[in-house]
C-alpha cells in the first residue's frame, strides 16, 4: 500500500476512562467494524450467578441480582487472566474460570443505609475442584475482579439498594468471563461513537428544519479538522468518507488504550479466520484437487450417506442406480463437468428430466424414470409421485 494511503491514527485526547482519536485513510465499513468489535467482542468479567442467603430489603431478589450483574468489575488482561467456563475442566467452578464475591450488610440504627458496590468483597475459593493447573491466576492484577473504583475515593460507588433498621442483605456472587454478544453486562464500553463528514458534503444525512438548516443544525467541533465547503461547490457523486472521529468511553473494567488495541487485534483475528474459511478445501487440508480429501465437486463414497441416502437406498444423496441426481455423484465428477456417470447434471440415468434431458428440453424427455419433465409425472406444473426419484424416502 502506498505511503500516502496508509491508515493513520492520531490521538487527540486520552483520559483515564476515555480516548478521542482520528482514524484516516480507511473506509466506512472498517471504521464501523472497529466500533462494533470494541463494544461487543472484548471479554470482561461480570457477575453471572447470585445466591441469596438473606434479603429482607424492599427490593425482590431478581431486581438486586440484575443490578449486581451490571456492576463493572476490573478485568485487566482478561483474555489471559481467566478462562471461559466452557473451556475449564472443573465441575462447579474454580479459581481459574470464575471469581467469588460476597456482600453482607445489615442496618442496626435508625438511619437509612445505602448498600453500594464498595460492600462487595472478593473471597477465595474454599472448595476449589480444579483438576488441572495453569498460569491464569499469576497474570491477574491485584484488584482483578473487584468493583471498579472500590479503592479509589474519587470514584463514587454504585448504589445497589437502601435498607433500614432491622433489614439485612447477604448474597454470594460468582463472576465469569464473557462478551457483550451474550449479554451487555460484559461490554467494557459505556459509549463508542464516531463521526465523519461534519459538513454533510456527502449528503448522507437529511436535515429536518423549519427555516434554516445551518442555524438549526450547527456543526460539531470536528468541523475544525476539515475545510469549510463553498455554497457553489458541485456535488461529488464518487466521494467516500475516509476520515473518522472516534470517541471511546469505557466503564472502567478495561482502560481505553486496552480497549482500542485489543479491539484491533480481535478484528484482525476475525478477518484471518474469514480468509482461512474461504480457502479451497485442498489448500486448507493440504489435499490434491482430485484426491480423496474431497474438493468442491467431488462426491462422497458410494457407501457414505450424502443427504440421507446410501448405496442401496434412494433419496437426495442416494448412491444406488435408482437414486436421483447428486451434486457430482458417480465417477467422482463435479457438477460443472456433468459429462458422464449416471448422476451428472446432463448425464444419462437420473438427470433433471430423465434420460439425459435438461428442463428446457423436457418435452423431448419421455423417460420412464420420472423427473421434473418426465412423461409419467405431471411435469413442471405438478408434483412428482411419492416413489418418483426417491422423494418419499
Amino acid at each position: 500500500m502506498a505511503e500516502d494511503t496508509a491508515p493513520i491514527v492520531r490521538i487527540r485526547e486520552l483520559k483515564k476512562d476515555s480516548v478521542n482519536f482520528v482514524l484516516e485513510n480507511v473506509d466506512l465499513a472498517f471504521a464501523n467494524s472497529v466500533r462494533r468489535v470494541m463494544m461487543a467482542d472484548l471479554p470482561t468479567v461480570a457477575i453471572d450467578l447470585v445466591e441469596f442467603v438473606t434479603n429482607t430489603s424492599v427490593l425482590p431478589d431478581e431486581y438486586i441480582a440484575h443490578r449486581l450483574g451490571l456492576i463493572p468489575l476490573v478485568s485487566t488482561n482478561c483474555d489471559e487472566a481467566i478462562r471461559y467456563t466452557r473451556d475449564c475442566t472443573c465441575m462447579r467452578g474454580c479459581s481459574f474460570c470464575s471469581v467469588k464475591l460476597e456482600l453482607h450488610v445489615s442496618c442496626s440504627d435508625d438511619t437509612t443505609l445505602e448498600v453500594t458496590s464498595n460492600h462487595l468483597d472478593v473471597v477465595p475459593y474454599v472448595d476449589d475442584d480444579a483438576v488441572d493447573t495453569g498460569d491464569e491466576i499469576a497474570k491477574r492484577t491485584a484488584n482483578f475482579g473487584h468493583p471498579v473504583g472500590k479503592s479509589d475515593p474519587s470514584v463514587p460507588p454504585i448504589l445497589i439498594c437502601k435498607i433500614r433498621k432491622g433489614q439485612e442483605l447477604h448474597v454470594k456472587c460468582t463472576a465469569k468471563k464473557g462478551i457483550a454478544k451474550e449479554h451487555a453486562k460484559w461490554s467494557p464500553c459505556s459509549a463508542v461513537s464516531f463521526e465523519y463528514d461534519p459538513y454533510n458534503k456527502l449528503r448522507h444525512t437529511s436535515y429536518w428544519f423549519e427555516r434554516d438548516s445551518k442555524t438549526e443544525w450547527p456543526v460539531s467541533d470536528n468541523s475544525k479538522e476539515e475545510e469549510t465547503p463553498r455554497d457553489d461547490e458541485p456535488f461529488d457523486f464518487n466521494a467516500k468518507p475516509n476520515k473518522f472521529y472516534f470517541d471511546v468511553e469505557t466503564d472502567g473494567s478495561l482502560g481505553p488504550q486496552e480497549v482500542v488495541m485489543k479491539g484491533l487485534a480481535e478484528l484482525q483475528t476475525k478477518l484471518a479466520n474469514l480468509l482461512l474459511g474461504l480457502k479451497p478445501t485442498d489448500e486448507a487440508d493440504g489435499g490434491g484437487a482430485g484426491g480423496g480429501g474431497g474438493a468442491w465437486g467431488d462426491a462422497p463414497a458410494a457407501q457414505d450417506n450424502a443427504w440421507g441416502g446410501n448405496a442401496n437406498q434412494g433419496g437426495w444423496g442416494g448412491g444406488g442406480a435408482n437414486s436421483p441426481a447428486r451434486w457430482g455423484a458417480g465417477g467422482a465428477r463435479s457438477a460443472a463437468s456433468g459429462g458422464a456417470g449416471s448422476s451428472a447434471w446432463s448425464g444419462s440415468g437420473s438427470s433433471w428430466g430423465g434420460s439425459g434431458a435438461s428442463p428446457a428440453n423436457s418435452n423431448a424427455a419421455a423417460a420412464t424414470t420420472g423427473g421434473w419433465g418426465a412423461g409419467n409425472s405431471s411435469g413442471w406444473g405438478g408434483s412428482p409421485s411419492q416413489q418418483t426419484q426417491g422423494w418419499n424416502v
